[in-house]
């Protein structure tokens, strides 16, 4: 259920992200990057998917995620950031 309409809609029990506060792409929980504008929990379990698998090396990286265009990734952009980059493990010998 959403609460509110059009850009300003979050879901229902989730508080917006604090203004001025970037959430971290790469560290956020599910719930904190369910209260972004446009990103509800499927698109926040994207995410999480993908930077399992890829974490992001910038913002812009979040457009990769399914669900999400360049349109979205406009309405984020001020609002998220990507911090430290854990290396996905590929299981090479040294």
């Amino acid at each position: 259920m959403l609460v509110g309409s059009g850009r300003g809609a979050v879901a229902a029990g989730a508080a917006p992200v604090e203004e001025g506060r970037r959430v971290d792409l790469n560290t956020a929980s599910a719930e904190e990057l369910a209260r972004l504008p446009g990103i509800g929990p499927a698109k926040a379990q994207a995410i999480i998917e993908h930077r399992a698998q890829e974490p992001f090396a910038k913002p812009e990286d979040l457009i990769k995620v399914k669900g999400i265009g360049e349109k979205l990734y406009d309405r984020l952009k001020d609002q998220i950031t990507v911090g430290e980059q854990k290396p996905v493990s590929k299981g090479r010998g040294g």
